[in-house]
Parts: structure tokens; sequence; C-alpha cells
């Protein structure tokens, strides 16, 4: 059995993965995914918020066999060699469970620990019929970001957050 793993190419995070027996997986993120990979959020009384994440934004990579990414696929990243190639072995991401408010001027995003360099943040975040696609970074020795945005006060929505190092989140959240 081989693993491949679709992911984002700006962060390293895992987004999708696949377990195959016999062929590989296309070398081709769009031929697996299509123009875009819809991850999938509930917002309760049965409304499904989908934020799509545009295969120009994404890669594919045959990895070592870790069954934990077909259950967590936000759970782990893909790091790459200097020359841009992924390395065959995951990467466990810290896990959080805490951090991300909505206010209706924006997203922020508090990670635990701060990191000696800036960390690359991308959210996106579902509104209605459109998603908004944030990105932005924490600044080296700091633990957050606020990333500008309007939304309606008391609305929900469904985010994606995956800031890099951290496992990424995909969770339903309220504007307060």
């Amino acid at each position: 059995m081989a693993l491949s793993v679709v992911y984002a190419a700006d962060t390293g995070h895992v987004v999708g993965a696949l377990a195959l027996t016999g062929a590989g997986a296309p070398a081709d993120v769009a031929s697996l995914v299509g123009r875009a990979l819809p991850l999938r959020v509930s917002l309760g009384e049965g409304r499904i918020a989908t934020l799509p994440l545009n295969a120009r934004d994404l890669d594919v990579a045959a990895v070592d066999d870790e069954p934990g990414a077909l259950a967590q696929p936000l759970a782990h990243g893909v790091e790459t060699t200097p020359e841009g190639k992924p390395k065959p072995g995951l990467v466990r991401l810290a896990s959080w469970t805490e951090g991300i408010t909505l206010a209706t001027d924006g997203v922020t995003v508090t990670v635990k620990v701060a990191s000696a360099r800036a960390t690359p943040v991308v959210a996106l975040v579902s509104d209605e019929q459109d998603t908004h696609v944030l990105t932005g970074e924490i600044p080296a020795q700091q633990t957050q970001v606020k990333l500008p945005v309007t939304l309606e006060a008391g609305s929900a929505h469904g985010v994606l957050v995956l800031a890099v190092g951290w496992a990424g989140r995909l969770e339903r959240l309220g504007v307060t």
C-alpha cells in the first residue's frame, strides 16, 4: 500500500490522504481534486459550509505510510528539501484547541508558543456564497495575528486555519 497526500503548498499542511494498492497516485494534483478540494464543516441546522482549496495552491506527494494521516490529515505536514522536493516522512504538527476568534472586523489567530521566526498563516472563512481567503503572519517572538475581514455580528462561519508548524483547524465559529 502506498500513501499519497495532497498538501497546501504554502504551509505544508496535509489536507487529504489516500492509500492505494497497485499503481501510485497521479503526480498532478488537479487529477486528484479537480479545480479545488472542498473541505466541509457543519454550521448546524442542516447547513454545511464548504471551504474550497484551489488546486493551484495545492501539491501532491508520495510519502511513507502514516496511518494517522488518513484519520487526521490536518495534524500532519509535508516538509520539503532545499530543492523544493517533498521529504518522504510526514511531520506530526503541534496540536492546539483554542486560539481562533471571529469578530466583526477580522479573525484573530493565537498560537500557544512564540516562534523565533515569523509564522505564515492562511485562513479560509465561509460567508454565505463566498469564501474569504486571508493570509498573514504571526511576527517573530509573538503569538498572535489579526487578519482583517468584515463579518456580521452573531453569524456562524466555517473556518479553516493553517499556521505553519501547528495542526490545521477546521471548525464552525460564531462572530462575537
